[in-house]
């Protein structure tokens, strides 16, 4: 036999570490190649690793909890082959550079706390260090302080829990310089929190991992962008009349279901054309100005919980391409089974809250865009329309579109004249539109 390593395996561009959730395969076990073995979470999303060979899993090396840094190896697996040292699945990983020596911690804090003399910026933190700073309430000043024993200086989760033992309960605000940007106050101070009664009959309910995630970017988002809404009702009855003259077309065709989801998208990527300054993002006091039109669509778990998967160049595709991958996106959602980069990258986001039953919403932006829209459900309305020979009433489909916007970089005449601009579209949609 011939052993071969299992690297943790690259998952996205800005994705540098993973942490094991919970190993599928025992020691032991044979496998398959392409088998999923472990499930590993990332700061994007929970997925499952495939083995890379197929034989026995014979030793596990990183177990549950542990944070691994992309390529380097979690287990071992023993192949059909001639029987000799682990080899390599992946880049070099046995004979590394020398790692970094720890950076002398020469500074104490009021009760203990070993700190360095001097912060460390611009240093890498995992999903998971930050998570625990902040639950602990440590600021990115103090955070930067916190002797690091991993490759290049890094802080480790060993390291941060040593660090919050002996820091006791020392306020966070003496770590804090004398002057601070609103921006570090606004991302970094911990909210305060609320006083809650339990009573006897109540269920006390533990928050799993993607919820507190979404809590914090909620929260988040709501400290950094100052939020405004601007809500447009569109006549849709076009789109509904043509929709259902082509789904059956559609579904023989492809196999698949021909949503409402497609064509709003396709809409909403024409209006970021015509007023590109919604597709921008914040840096400081820097606008930045993003190329692609990447449109992220939040999609409901089984759990509750939402997940935004993003539509990368999406006014690149027709109705067509647009359904085929507005569908896979979404069952992929469903099923856990999307990379990290296909929950990155996006530049504008749309919700339907229509698919809940609600009318209109006031959606959170997702930071670091600047814009994200609320799609109503479709009603049967009364409405005056002009024809030929006079007004008249008419039953129409009618939703709503609430645009919510960061009122730092976008004003209300933009924010209106985009969700008006969307509107437009979809009032005026072809007819004889193919498919």
């Amino acid at each position: 036999m011939a052993l071969v390593e299992l690297i943790m395996p690259k998952m996205g561009e800005s994705i540098m570490e993973a942490t094991v959730l919970t190993w599928l395969k025992q020691e032991g076990d044979t496998i398959e190649q392409d088998e999923s073995v472990l499930e590993v979470a990332t700061d994007k999303v929970d997925t499952e690793v495939p083995s890379t060979h197929a034989g026995v899993l014979k030793e596990i090396l990183a177990k549950d909890g542990d944070v691994v840094e992309v390529g380097k190896p979690i287990a071992i697996i023993a192949t059909e082959g001639d029987e000799s040292a682990p080899s390599e699945s992946a880049p070099a990983t046995k004979e590394e550079k020398p790692k970094a020596e720890p950076v002398t911690a020469d500074s104490h804090s009021s009760n203990g706390a070993i700190k360095m003399a001097e912060p460390v910026s611009g240093r890498f933190y995992s999903p998971l260090v930050k998570n625990i700073a902040k639950e602990e309430g440590i600021t990115m000043t103090e955070l930067e302080r916190v002797p690091g024993t991993g490759k290049e200086g890094r802080v480790t989760k060993n390291d941060i829990l040593s660090y919050v033992k002996t820091r006791g309960s020392e306020p966070a605000q003496q770590e804090q310089t004398q002057v601070q940007t609103v921006a570090e106050t606004a991302t970094s101070r911990p909210p305060q929190k609320v006083n809650v009664s339990i009573s006897a009959g109540d269920e006390i309910i533990e928050m799993d991992r993607m919820r507190k995630m979404i809590a914090d970017r909620m929260v988040d988002s709501k400290r950094i962008s100052p939020h405004v809404t601007s809500f447009v009702e569109a006549d849709v009855t076009n789109v509904v009349f043509w929709r259902n003259r082509k789904k059956n077309e559609f579904k023989q065709r492809e196999g698949d279901n021909l949503t409402f989801t497609p064509i709003f998208i396709e809409a909403v990527a024409k209006a970021i054309k015509d007023y590109p300054m919604i597709n921008v993002q914040v840096d400081g006091d820097r606008i930045i100005k993003k190329r692609d039109i990447n449109i992220g669509m939040a999609v409901a778990l089984p759990s509750g919980n939402l997940i935004v998967p993003v539509i990368r160049n999406a006014d690149q595709y027709n109705i067509t391409g647009l359904a085929k991958k507005v569908n896979d996106l979404a069952r992929r959602a469903r099923e856990n089974k999307l990379t990290p980069d296909e929950l990155s990258g996006g530049t504008f986001t749309i919700s339907n809250v229509g698919s809940f039953g609600n009318v209109m919403g006031t959606p959170i932006i997702m930071q670091p865009q600047v814009g994200i829209m609320a799609l109503g459900a479709i009603v049967k309305k009364p409405a005056v329309i002009e024809t030929p020979n006079g007004d008249a009433i008419a039953i129409r489909h009618k939703m709503f579109l609430s645009h919510s916007y960061d009122h730092r970089v976008v004003d209300g005449s933009l924010g209106g004249m985009v969700v008006r601009r969307v509107a437009d579209y979809l009032e005026k949609f072809d007819m004889d539109a193919s498919i």
